[in-house]
């Protein structure tokens, strides 16, 4: 058996065996933060070589861009337990107008839209303490991770496999702060903004989902992360959760909520963020698809963990193995399962 069918079989192994999952600066201290370079990683492919960096609330991470700031997390610490630490959580921005500080207590989400038939604003102490709070793990994956590694080369920011993570979350299902809207029976989307904003080309990054799905009970209005304030660069102080589907979903720093009655095709939804509409969602290098759709649901994915990333088990190589995998739905279970390699 060669090294590449053998952690195949670990991989399908690791998924049979249970599904599971991995589950206030300003910009002077960002940048001082980008300067003080601790040290440096070579990753497994071309043009690999990256800074490991501590941002704000974070500790040392691997840096593609520090403007906007696109961080990934080391791959070692995947192999520490399902849930990622907030300080090791990865951070992906298309914008580089971020905000650097925010006051929760002033800080207020906007709920409109041509088919909300009751505009208001909602502020922090409300959606604290006027819902019933939910508590549960997901994933945030981005959907470029492990990009660097596809052959032939595709665009987009060439990222290994840390642009993922696993918090437990804590806030309000947007379906209960729909519900004091009083959506109207044209609605069709729901259209999510942050404070982020665009200084060169793209526009504001404002993205949507089906109102069917908004109103599905899973997707939340965040305020918390593994019992602690969300960090600044990972959406402080409040963060669309939507569990099951790529990070381009999950806006940073909400601020903004409307409910229309048409398809939204602002450009991070169209042409942005979109794939070939067929069943693989793929298409032969070199050819275009006939269609496109907008990307959504991620797939199951697996990782062995307590090998570095990019390193290679000999066939013959006996090894205890440990590793992690989850699929696009909410229902977040533990898997730490072993095996020997040999």
């Amino acid at each position: 058996m060669s090294d590449s069918d053998n952690i195949n079989r670990l991989r399908r192994r690791l998924l049979a065996g249970g599904a599971g999952l991995l589950a206030g600066a300003g910009l002077t201290a960002l940048s001082r933060g980008a300067l003080a370079q601790a040290a440096s990683v070579e990753l497994p492919f071309a043009n690999g070589r990256r800074n490991l960096v501590a941002f704000p609330e974070k500790r040392p991470l691997i840096v593609l861009t520090s403007r906007p700031p696109q961080l990934e997390t080391p791959f070692e610490v995947f192999n520490d337990g399902i849930v990622t630490s907030n300080d090791a959580f990865f951070v992906r921005y298309h914008n580089a107008g971020i905000p650097t500080s925010i006051d929760a207590d002033k800080h207020v989400i906007k709920i409109g839209g041509n088919a909300c038939g009751k505009p208001y604003e909602l502020t922090m102490a409300a959606l604290r303490t006027q819902f019933k709070p939910v508590e549960y793990l997901a994933v945030n994956q981005c959907s470029g991770n492990s990009r660097g590694y596809f052959s032939p080369r595709v665009t987009g920011g060439q990222l290994s496999n840390g642009a993922m993570g696993n918090a437990r979350w804590v806030g309000v299902p947007l379906k209960d702060v729909l519900a004091r809207a009083e959506l109207k029976n044209s609605a069709r989307e729901v259209t999510f903004n942050g404070l982020d904003t665009a200084l060169f080309g793209g526009g504001d990054f404002v993205k949507s989902i089906d109102v069917n799905h908004a109103m599905d009970g899973e997707v939340m209005l965040a305020y918390q992360m593994n019992g602690a304030d969300i960090p600044m660069l990972n959406g402080y102080p409040v963060k669309l959760i939507v569990p099951g589907f790529y990070g381009t979903y999950w806006v940073k720093h909400l601020s903004e909520i409307e409910v229309v009655d048409q398809t939204f095709e602002g450009f991070w939804m169209k042409p942005a963020y979109r794939v070939p509409d067929n069943d693989c969602a793929c298409i032969e290098p070199g050819t275009a698809p006939a269609a496109t759709r907008p990307i959504g649901r991620f797939t199951v994915r697996s990782f062995i963990t307590s090998v570095p990333d990019g390193a290679r088990l000999k066939a013959s190589q006996r090894a205890v193995v440990r590793g992690i995998a989850f699929d696009g739905g909410q229902g977040i279970r533990e898997v730490a399962y072993s095996t020997d390699a040999g």
